[in-house]
């Protein structure tokens, strides 16, 4: 058997390389494990491969009749189970030794419209703090998935596993373009005039929820993608270089105004919609009054 790197082992081991090997470990599959993390599959087969650089050993064995598990991968198997399950553990218990809970907020775009304002009163009258991270789009869960947050603002649809999600507000779309193009003098913008643009897209990994903001059901062919991003800011300055358009909601068009980008309703577009995510049965008293402050109701009901 070849051993990748067995000369000597190129750093430490990461948790998120651990993540992955049990991923396809349990999918048996390199796709499935990929749509399952919401991670491209080269990315994934990529992070697996420097981990048996890492530990000089080949973990699978990637044959005809599909993936097995090398004699030393069903060794390390179980070790990194437990390894990400006592990190898991670790974390939240360093998370609560501080002098006051903290709730992590997830976003991937601004959201404005007062609604952190709200959250970030509603942890206040539980003498708690609030930080807000942004996720980039290549995570389907906005940061949920993995416990980097507890609740996240995130667009719909959302395809992550065991995430619950409620709808806080409906928006047009709209349309985002370099001031100069053909098309920003005009008041509104059908589907039919955006035909043949190309787009900026969200990453593959992000799933549906690409193909949303590219309206791939509204359309008859293809979207020509010119490029993809994975942060509306990464977006807009692509938009504002000439590299294609994007579909944003109205409220965003707003929040990310700036001269060299022009954006019109695309009024033949279903509205998109901003929801309030966190994980299915996280019942913690913090996180059900961060959804009871942005809804009316609690996690739970």
């Amino acid at each position: 058997m070849s051993r990748p790197g067995s000369s000597s082992p190129a750093g430490d081991v990461h948790l998120r390389d651990l993540r992955y090997f049990v991923a396809v470990a349990d999918a048996a599959s390199f796709t499935r494990a990929a749509e399952a993390l919401f991670v491209s599959q080269p990315a994934l087969s990529k992070q697996v491969r420097a981990l048996e650089t890492r530990l000089g050993v080949r973990l699978l064995d990637r044959g005809p009749a599909g993936l097995a598990l090398t004699p030393e991968g069903e060794a390390l198997l179980p070790h990194a189970r437990r390894l990400l399950t006592d990190w898991a553990g670790v974390r939240e218990e360093v998370r609560r030794a501080g002098s006051a809970p903290m709730l992590l907020v997830g976003l991937q775009t601004t959201v404005g419209r007062d609604l952190t304002r709200r959250l970030l009163a509603a942890t206040r009258e539980r003498d708690a703090s609030m930080q807000v991270r942004l996720v980039s789009w290549s995570d389907a869960s906005s940061g949920l998935a993995d416990g980097s947050v507890d609740v996240a603002f995130v667009w719909l649809p959302v395809v992550a596993p065991d995430v619950e999600a409620r709808v806080l507000l409906r928006e047009p779309r709209w349309v985002a373009m370099a001031s100069d193009h053909p098309l920003a003098s005009r008041p509104e913008v059908t589907m039919a005039d955006l035909a043949d643009e190309a787009f900026v897209a969200l990453p593959r990994s992000a799933g549906a929820l690409r193909e949303f903001w590219l309206a791939t059901a509204e359309r008859t062919s293809p979207a020509r993608v010119a490029t993809e991003a994975d942060t509306a800011e990464g977006a807009i300055e692509a938009v504002a270089s000439g590299t294609g358009v994007v579909l944003l909601a109205e409220g965003n068009a707003r929040l990310l105004a700036r001269p060299d980008v022009v954006c019109r309703p695309v009024p033949d577009l279903g509205p998109c919609e901003l929801a309030v995510a966190w994980r299915r049965g996280d019942t913690r008293e913090l996180v059900s009054a961060a959804v009871a402050a942005l809804t009316g109701g609690s996690a739970d009901e």
